[in-house]
């Protein structure tokens, strides 16, 4: 039974599926000089314009803006295949702000939604301080209107992928002038924030445990004044898109987790059952035989997981209304803290079964052991995954989650 029948898969979804795999397949082969090297900026921009070509960019973006306008569970099915590669090469297949189209001005849409779209210009966000990560209501930025334009002020840790943007989205809190009573809980604001902009630096670029091009420093914002233009939506709505930027981000971790283990499990079966040892291949030891079961099992259970989660969103934005995005958002936690904490395991297993070739850089186990590690802690933390998780549950009850 191929995949399309054994999951439910349209043709549609085949047709994605198929062109996000080969162009998978044309990224694999530049893992180890990105490892070692990193690749030139010409070839990264190649890569880039091959996934436009192949409708594999903006999947997640309205057709009527340039975007793909695919279903949730197409942009699942591109952003696995794009997990099936390591150093990063896949996030050339970009996800641009899909919560922005409904809120962004004509203004804000032509300067920097449809450039985005294009390929022309490239986001990030700086949200996350020193102590404020899972728990985004705990940042200490400050917005203060003055005139015509707002004045930002913070210290933003792991800004993902400031090296190569062009402009970020900044929250903060709202910031009220003296003798102002300010509500009891404050304002959160979003800004579009134009890079460079004179006040904006990097205070450091600390050294993380994958290799990866894209940078995630640490920014400080002094006095950066940006127009009010540059507000996104509605003053005290920055949690808002926080909240749904975090329920979109988990289900492509899901799947990229998904696409990471299934290129594991096909390398380490590969090799085990090629790999003689005691008098035959050592995919017949009964050990290695439990790591390569357990392995497939638990893929197979993610994936049935992530993919009816998407076809769950799908199914709700037919609703009036849009179902209950309290639901949603926790079956996006449910994705992905067992699709991430099982990429997790499979790769350990990988490690073990390939042994020492496993710890060496050029092999694809030892590349993934080091860069899963991290969807297990940003878009929120596997322990921030199981509050949201209980607490719909203990508010909703088990049939609503499962």
């Amino acid at each position: 039974m191929g995949d399309g029948a054994m999951y439910g898969l349209s043709g549609d979804d085949l047709d994605i599926q198929a062109r996000a795999r080969a162009f998978a397949d044309e990224l694999i082969p530049f893992e180890e000089q990105a490892e070692l090297y990193g690749l030139p900026g010409d070839i990264t921009k190649a890569h880039a314009r091959r996934a436009r070509e192949l409708g594999l960019h903006s999947t997640n973006m309205p057709s009527h803006l340039g975007g793909g306008g695919c279903s949730t569970l197409q942009q699942v099915l591109v952003q696995e295949q794009m997990g099936r590669v390591t150093n990063a090469l896949g996030w050339v297949a970009a996800t641009p702000p899909s919560w922005l189209p409904p809120v962004a001005t004509a203004d804000q849409a032509e300067r920097y939604l449809k450039p985005t779209v294009r390929g022309e210009r490239e986001e990030c966000y700086a949200i996350t301080e020193e102590r404020a990560g899972s728990d985004v209501d705990a940042i200490e930025a400050t917005a203060r209107r003055d005139g015509g334009e707002w004045v930002l002020n913070g210290v933003k840790w792991h800004v993902t992928s400031f090296n190569t943007a062009d402009y970020c989205f900044f929250q903060a809190k709202k910031l009220y002038p003296e003798r102002t009573l300010p509500p009891v809980q404050p304002e959160h604001l979003m800004f579009l924030v134009d890079l460079p902009s004179p006040g904006v630096s990097v205070v450091r670029t600390p050294a993380y445990t994958h290799t990866i091009s894209h940078h995630h420093p640490i920014v400080a914002f002094e006095d950066v004044r940006v127009p009010a233009a540059n507000l996104v939506g509605a003053e005290g709505d920055g949690m808002t898109y926080a909240r749904e930027w975090f329920r979109f981000e988990r289900l492509m971790v899901a799947a990229r987790c998904l696409g990471a283990a299934e290129r594991l499990v096909a390398e380490m079966t590969g090799f085990a059952s090629t790999r003689h040892a005691g008098g035959g291949p050592i995919s017949e030891h009964g050990l290695v035989a439990g790591m390569l079961a357990d392995s497939v099992t638990e893929l197979f259970a993610a994936r049935s997981l992530t993919y009816e989660t998407a076809r769950g969103i799908d199914r709700a934005s037919g609703e009036q209304g849009g179902g209950d995005t309290k639901i949603a958002h926790a079956q996006c936690s449910m994705a992905k803290l067992y699709s991430s904490e099982m990429a997790g395991r499979v790769a350990d297993r990988a490690v073990q079964v390939f042994g020492g070739r496993g710890y060496m850089r050029e092999n694809v186990a030892e590349r993934f052991f080091r860069e899963l590690r991290v969807e297990r802690i940003w878009e929120g933390t596997s322990e921030i995954q199981r509050m949201i998780i209980a607490r719909q549950l203990t508010r909703r009850g088990p049939a609503a989650l499962a």
